[in-house]
């Protein structure tokens, strides 16, 4: 039996996140963690300006497709068999993507990838297409999303066939069509997202990527096992890198981020921002991995450019965050700390303990955001 998929109440009590969708926040953890791997990986070979393109193309596939399902579950979210089923095979094209994830990187076979994205992305054409039925006055916006998803996808595997040459400028405009549908679909209408419900979605994927820098402190421990001459920077790195993580933890939970999103323009810059957050919080994991090699004598970058592939994503996270959600919850003080903080943490290469100085600014950053609690401010 079909349940009717009707728009949900935006203002719904006691709304959070369905079992179903923590299960499919499960499959990103795969494609997350392998990703950063391969980051990893062509870094410390030395391969930066390939690497963090590759990274940076593959990440928008997952982020893309992540964000996209969980604004329409917010929206019109029906637990029913078929909602279950379309939801599954979204999670079949992430881990498809996920293992296409190093051809990718290695090859420039693009194959995988984007048979799994293409997946995951013609499913929600079917999600989009199923809500517009009992839309009301939204019927035009999700059939405005029905149908340049479905435009895009075409041009998705068209691009497969085309000179590899062209291929990549192809790609930068095929994502410039992916960020410009909900841009044209809202037009008409907006969806009722659930400010509640979708905050507590980003979160929780947060909380998945900051997870993959706690295991990269783990792997410094098992590394420092097996290495005694690096023991002690092994060690130091791996408690850095817990302080570091758990005070990216706090700053981005300090403010109230559902009043981050009151009307569609915020939704966009709250939405399009948290890529960088994202991208930057699994890359910092890379980046400590990346340390991590240095230290023992493994990796072809030096010490101040594996420094900085720590301390680059640390930095695009804070400022990231603080733009979105800290500034407009925060005294004078907060805005001030938060963005300075963020800046300084860029001149940790100096110092002679890697992450050391990166820890203790962002300690001091926790500090004040303990001091001064959000404040809601007014704005016109």
């Amino acid at each position: 039996m079909l349940t009717p998929m009707r728009p949900r109440d935006p203002a719904e009590q006691g709304r959070t996140a369905t079992p179903l969708e923590l299960f499919f926040d499960l499959v990103f953890v795969v494609a997350v963690s392998i990703v950063a791997v391969q980051l990893h990986h062509a870094l410390t070979e030395g391969h930066a300006a390939h690497g963090l393109i590759s990274y940076a193309l593959i990440f928008f596939g997952i982020w893309w497709a992540w964000m996209n399902f969980t604004w329409f579950a917010t929206s019109y979210g029906a637990d029913d068999w078929l909602y279950r089923l379309l939801t599954f095979l979204q999670m079949g094209g992430v881990l498809v993507l996920a293992a296409g994830v190093e051809p990718a990187f290695t090859d420039g076979n693009w194959l995988a990838v984007t048979i799994g994205y293409v997946v995951m992305r013609i499913a929600m054409v079917v999600q989009w297409l199923r809500a517009s039925r009992l839309a009301g006055s939204n019927r035009k916006t999700t059939l405005r999303y029905a149908v340049g998803i479905a435009i895009v996808q075409a041009f998705w595997i068209v691009r497969l066939f085309l000179p590899a040459e062209i291929q990549p400028y192809l790609h930068a405009v095929l994502i410039l069509g992916e960020l410009a549908v909900p841009v044209i679909a809202e037009r008409t209408g907006w969806t009722p997202w659930h400010p509640h419900h979708i905050t507590e979605r980003y979160g929780l994927f947060t909380l998945i990527v900051l997870g993959e820098s706690l295991l990269a402190s783990a792997n410094a421990i098992i590394k420092a096992l097996h290495d005694h001459e690096a023991l002690a920077p092994l060690v130091s790195i791996s408690v850095m890198t817990l302080v570091v993580t758990c005070a990216l933890w706090w700053i981005y939970f300090w403010p109230p981020h559902h009043l981050s999103i009151r009307g569609f323009a915020q939704n966009i810059r709250y939405g399009y921002v948290h890529y960088f957050v994202f991208a930057a919080a699994a890359a910092f994991s890379a980046g400590i991995e990346v340390q991590i090699d240095a230290l023992t004598g493994h990796s072809e970058l030096g010490a101040v450019a594996a420094s900085l592939t720590v301390t680059i994503p640390v930095a695009v996270f804070v400022l990231g965050i603080w733009w979105i959600a800290l500034r407009e919850n925060a005294d004078r003080i907060v805005n001030v700390v938060v963005p300075l903080g963020g800046l300084l943490v860029l001149l940790d290469p100096i110092t002679p303990i890697p992450v050391l100085l990166t820890a203790v600014v962002l300690v001091l950053v926790v500090v004040t955001l303990v001091i001064h609690p959000p404040v809601r401010r007014v704005t016109g």
